[in-house]
This record gives C-alpha cells, structure tokens and sequence, in this order.
C-alpha cells in the first residue's frame, strides 16, 4: 500500500509550547522523529508513517505479532511520557493513524471542547500506580481437621472444604483491606480508578493482586500521596508505588472510525 499516514500520540494545549516538546531528536514507531500538528489552540504530537506498514491492512497482520505490537508501544509510551514530563498531555491510544495531517486538524476542531475538558482537569497532576499483593492462604494442615466417622474419603473431603473455607475467608480479608486502600488514596487524589487484576503470566507473579489502582494526584500533593501509601504498608500485604506517569487512565477519548484507524 503506497502513501504515507500520521501517526497520532498525543494532545497538549498550545500555551506550552514554549517548553521544549518535542525534545530535539525524539523518535517514535518505526523510528519516525516526532513533530506537531497545531490548530484552535491544541497541539498533536504526530510521526509520518508508511502505509505499507500502518494501513489498515497491515495493521491487522501486524497486530498479531506480539514483538511488534511491545515493540510499537514501547515507542508510543516514550512519547507520551517525554511529552508529559513537560505539558500537560492527554494520550491517545496505541496505533491510531490518520491519512494524513489534514485529518488531525480536522479531528482538533470537532474534538477541541473534548480535549478542552480533559486537559484542564489534568493540568498540575500526574498518574500514580498502587499495585497491593498478598500471598494465597496456606492450606489448612491436615491434622488440623480430625477424621471423622465415615471413613477415609469422608475425612478427606471434610478436610478440603475446611481448607476452601480457610482461603476464602484470608481472600475476603485481604480484599477488604485492599477497599481500604483505594478508599483511603482516592481521598488524596482527584480522581482514582480500578484496573483488572493483571494476569499472573503478565506480572510474573504468582501471589494474589488485590489491587491494581491508578490515582490522579496534584503535584503539590505527590509528597502526601507517597507518605499515605508508606502508611497503608503491613508485614503480609505488599504495597508497590509506581510513577509518576502520563495521566493514560484519566483522559480516554472515544474515536469513531472514521477519526482514525487504531488498535487497543
């Protein structure tokens, strides 16, 4: 597929331009150096890219490709986070491409209220990520339960459901505490937000994640929030703080088709 496309990372607000974004010699996907696409009063951090590479097409084959797919958003997120790091910065999601420059000045207009409101309620405060795991409940011993009348499968069977007992019960404390802990951090933040569990296969863990919290703090606030997490710490519950990030759960902007062919 000949041509070339625009690759879309981010928005800012044109007031911050006078910091320098993007760094002189940043490269995004396929190695494209970044450059900006500015209108009413927002800026678009944007690459060219070949077509025959992020067409629609070849976006289907390529996103099948698990090394390209960590590879390209390796990329991506060091845009976004160069980007933040020194404007306020709402992302946009992972391979969303434009025909060309034409079309993210057009998507600035019709959105521009959007990215408006996103925006103003980011400036001044970054993403932090509070992550909460504890280890599963240890089966119940077996001399814990006695054997009773019924004989050996009728013993095993008692013991087991005393186990399941057992680790339900630690489940459902462990996860109260970790309600606390996001109750207690959303307090401190202007937002907080509830992810998914990662699959153990992602985090290379194999212990119980009871959160996977994502919190929108003031910077003036960072050194409270850092502290409260300190605080939330327990010899069996392991609290990891990470950040600070582009503020990626607090600015999600839906995109027809039509504005964009993108993945994720």
């Amino acid at each position: 597929m000949p041509g070339s496309g625009t690759y879309l990372y981010a928005v800012s607000r044109e007031e911050d331009r006078g910091s320098p974004v993007p760094p002189g010699g940043l490269a995004g996907v396929a190695g494209a150096p970044v450059r900006t696409v500015a209108h009413g009063g927002l800026v678009a951090y944007v690459s060219t890219v070949p077509l025959e590479e992020f067409g629609e097409e070849p976006l289907r084959r390529s996103l099948e490709d698990l090394e390209w797919v960590g590879e390209t958003a390796r990329a991506h997120h060091r845009v976004v986070e160069a980007v933040a790091a020194v404007a306020t910065t709402a992302p946009v999601r992972l391979v969303t491409v434009y025909g060309g420059d034409d079309q993210v000045r057009d998507m600035l207009e019709r959105r521009h209220d959007d990215f408006a409101a996103v925006l103003a309620r980011v400036a001044g405060r970054r993403e932090w990520g509070v992550k909460v795991y504890a280890r599963p409940a240890a089966p119940a011993a077996e001399e814990s339960v006695p054997a009773e009348a019924g004989g050996p499968g009728t013993a095993y069977l008692r013991r087991r459901k005393a186990s399941l007992r057992g680790r339900d019960e630690a489940w459902r404390r462990a996860a109260e505490r970790a309600e606390h802990i996001h109750e207690t951090l959303t307090d401190i933040a202007a937002a907080g937000a509830r992810h998914r569990p990662q699959d153990p296969h992602l985090s290379g863990r194999d212990d119980w994640m009871l959160l996977n919290g994502a919190y929108l703090v003031d910077d003036a606030r960072r050194e409270e929030f850092a502290a409260a997490v300190d605080g939330l710490r327990e010899p069996d519950i392991e609290v990891e703080l990470t950040g600070p990030w582009a503020p990626y759960s607090f600015t999600s902007l839906e995109f027809a088709g039509s504005e964009g062919r993108h993945a994720g």
